[in-house]
């Protein structure tokens, strides 16, 4: 915002005034939650938080042997988004890494950084609003939009409206089907643990997303929307993650404690609006189900792992 700008005082005064209102954040059981869009994100941007999105960015890049993306596209000279970008890391890994590409963070938070790479920028914006720019992007990335978004197949059809002909979209969410490990097996963890506080916990957040209207786990479905929403080339992998120490190889045994510090720093985040406030329930029930997860994601005698799902599509050239 420049004082000096040829728009004068009075567009300088709005843009203040909407920044205002941009941060003037909510505060409930004492988290601080976005203003835009209120309500349509369910999880804190504070501190706290913004320290679990920059350690799951790590987790997922470790996962991923160090890859910011599995689309097979070359972004030198490309139009980038990141959406739902949260603390940016994302989007100034790949400003960093390809300093010719140009890439654009949205968020309902301006919790991003000030100091980024020349070629990143962040704006603040709801992706369920309807899109502007058709054939402007050459690659869409979505990471972690679980909970988020009410209208998926939508949302599918505004980045298919938007990429440029030939352009690429990659989507990556964690399923919420757990599973447990042993030397020889895997098995369902719902068979094995039918009342594991971690299916407990992603039981409750799944009737509470169901209140909302915006879907837990949208990994069963990404392939087909992707499909009927006219991209080509649809393709789907899955990456084992675990969730503590205790596998032997160093590779997932950081990941697994990663994914360990994620629940028992992030429940509850997770609890907090949809447990307590959309499903009602009393705050030491939600208590005592934040106590379980906690203990269950320290616990070393149950290997416990979940699929982590990658969709990339490409728009027809």
């Amino acid at each position: 915002m420049d004082n000096d700008s040829t728009y004068g005082e009075d567009v300088s005064n709005a843009s203040t005034s909407i920044y205002s209102s941009i941060t003037r954040y909510e505060w409930k059981h004492n988290r601080r939650y976005h203003a835009y869009q209120s309500g349509s994100y369910s999880f804190p941007n504070d501190e706290r938080e913004q320290d679990r999105l920059d350690m799951l960015h790590y987790a997922i890049t470790r996962l991923l042997d160090g890859q910011l993306f599995l689309a097979p596209v070359h972004p030198e000279n490309k139009n980038i988004l990141d959406i739902g970008t949260g603390t940016g890391l994302w989007s100034i890994a790949m400003g960093d890494s390809y300093p010719s590409a140009r890439i654009t963070g949205n968020d309902l938070s301006p919790i991003q950084p000030s100091w980024v790479p020349n070629n990143v920028k962040f704006l603040v914006d709801d992706v369920e609003l309807d899109w502007v720019q058709p054939n402007h992007y050459d690659y869409i990335h979505c990471r972690y939009m679980a909970a988020s978004i009410k209208d998926w197949p939508r949302l599918m059809r505004q980045i298919h409206e938007s990429l440029k002909p030939g352009g690429w979209v990659e989507f990556q969410e964690p399923s919420t089907s757990f599973f447990s490990a042993s030397d020889d097996s895997e098995k369902p963890l719902a068979a094995s643990h039918p009342a594991h506080p971690f299916l407990q916990l992603h039981s409750a957040m799944r009737e509470a997303c169901s209140k909302t209207g915006r879907m837990l786990d949208p990994t069963p479905y990404l392939k087909r929307w992707a499909r009927d929403s006219g991209f080509e080339h649809v393709k789907q992998t899955r990456n084992k993650v675990p969730v503590g120490s205790w596998p032997k190889d160093q590779h997932n045994k950081e990941i697994g404690t990663m994914m360990s510090f994620n629940y028992v720093e992030g429940v509850e985040a997770m609890t907090a609006v949809l447990v307590r406030d959309v499903l009602g329930w009393p705050e030491d029930e939600v208590e005592m189900l934040n106590a379980r997860v906690r203990l269950a994601a320290k616990k070393p005698d149950l290997k416990v792992m979940f699929d982590y799902v990658v969709v990339t599509a490409q728009k027809a050239q």
